[in-house]
C-alpha cells in the first residue's frame, strides 16, 4: 500500500474506531444487541435468544451442556446480587444488563489503547493521540494534495480536538482510561451527549446553516442518483420527518429536535429485558428473584443478555 493509500486507511479507521457518524446511516442510538419488540408470553425462548443477541451468538448457547449452563448461571446471580441479600431486584438485573452491553466498549479501548499510548504513563495526551492518527498528515501535508482529502483531514482534526477536551474531564489534556473511552465512544456517556448531537448536525447540515431541513434529512439515508421515483419508504421517512422530527413545525430540526430523534427517552431496552425475565421466571410473585427461581428457568436466562451464555466467569471483571 503506498503512503496516501496507508494516510487514507488510517482516516478510516480511526473514523470506524472511534463510533463517529459515517455515511450512514442509522443515527437513532440503540442499547447494543436488545431489540424494541414487544415480548412474547409463550416461552420463546428461540425468540429471546435472537432478538437480544442474535442468531450466531445464540448457537453459542447450543455448545454448553444443562449442566455447564447451570453451574455457570448459578454463579453469575451472585454477581448479579450486588447486595448479597439472596434476591435479584429488577433494578439489580437492569444494572447488570447494562454492564454487559457496555462491556464491550471496554474491549474497544483495550485493544486500541498501547496503539496511543506512546510514553507509556498509562494515558494518552491529545499529542500523542494526534501524532499517532494525524501525525504524517501533519508533516507530509503536500502529499494530500487531493482537495477532497485535504478538507477530510483539516475538518476531523479540530473534530477530535474537542471531543477529546470535552471528555477530559480534568482539563489536563491526558486522558485516562474511563476518559479516553468517553472520547472513543461518546454516545455512552452522559457528558458527552451535547457533542453526539452537534457532530450528527454538523454531519447532516449540509448548507451550514445550523440546523437540518428535510433535505438533508433524507439525503443522509438516501442518495437519489437515478432521478427515479423515491423508494416508499423514504417517502415514510419524509412524513416522519413532518410528523415527529420537526416538533415546533418550523420545517427544520434544531439540536433540541436531533437530540430528541437519536436518543430517544420513550424505550428504556435495559428495563424491559429485566422486566421480562423477572416476569417469566417470579413463580411467587414478590417481584423478586430468587436464584433457585432463576435456575428452574435456566434456558431462559443462559441465553439472555443477562448472562452472556457465562462468559463473564472467564473475563476480568474490574470493568464490572
Amino acid at each position: 500500500m503506498d503512503v496516501f493509500g496507508f494516510a487514507c486507511a488510517l482516516l478510516l479507521c480511526t473514523v470506524v474506531a472511534h463510533g463517529k457518524p459515517t455515511l450512514r446511516k442509522e443515527r437513532v442510538l440503540h442499547d447494543p444487541e436488545l431489540s424494541r419488540q414487544a415480548h412474547e408470553d409463550n416461552k420463546s425462548f428461540q425468540y429471546d435468544h435472537e432478538a437480544f443477541l442474535g442468531k450466531e451468538e445464540a448457537k453459542t448457547f447450543d455448545q454448553l451442556t444443562p449442566e455447564e449452563s447451570k453451574d455457570r448461571l448459578s454463579k453469575i446471580v451472585d454477581r448479579i446480587d450486588s447486595d448479597a441479600d439472596g434476591y435479584i431486584t429488577t433494578a439489580e438485573l437492569k444494572a447488570w444488563i447494562k454492564r454487559v452491553q457496555k462491556r464491550y466498549v471496554y474491549e474497544n479501548v483495550a485493544k486500541v489503547w498501547t496503539d496511543y499510548d506512546l510514553n507509556k504513563d498509562n494515558k494518552i495526551s491529545w499529542d500523542e493521540y494526534k501524532q499517532a492518527t494525524y501525525g504524517y498528515y501533519l508533516a507530509n501535508p503536500e502529499e494530500f494534495e487531493d482537495a477532497t482529502d485535504q478538507f477530510s483531514f483539516k475538518k476531523m482534526l479540530p473534530r477530535d480536538e474537542r471531543r477529546f477536551k470535552t471528555a477530559d474531564l480534568n482539563g489536563d489534556l491526558a486522558a485516562d482510561r474511563e476518559e479516553f473511552t468517553a472520547f472513543l465512544h461518546p454516545e455512552e456517556f452522559e457528558h458527552m451527549r451535547d457533542i453526539v448531537v452537534l457532530e450528527t448536525l454538523e454531519d447532516i447540515d449540509k448548507n451550514g446553516d445550523g440546523h437540518v431541513d428535510e433535505d438533508e434529512y433524507i439525503a443522509d439515508m438516501f442518495a437519489h442518483e437515478d432521478g427515479g421515483p423515491e423508494p416508499d419508504w423514504v417517502r415514510t421517512e419524509r412524513e416522519q420527518f413532518s410528523d415527529f422530527r420537526d416538533l415546533n413545525k418550523d420545517g427544520k430540526m434544531d439540536q433540541d429536535e436531533i437530540r430528541h430523534w437519536i436518543m430517544p427517552q420513550d424505550y428504556d431496552h435495559a428495563q424491559a429485558e429485566a422486566r421480562h425475565l423477572v416476569y417469566e421466571s417470579d413463580q411467587d410473585k414478590d417481584q423478586m428473584l430468587t436464584k433457585e427461581e432463576i435456575l428452574e428457568n435456566w434456558n431462559m436466562f443462559v441465553g439472555s443478555q443477562a448472562t452472556n451464555y457465562g462468559e463473564d466467569l472467564t473475563r476480568n471483571h474490574d470493568e464490572l
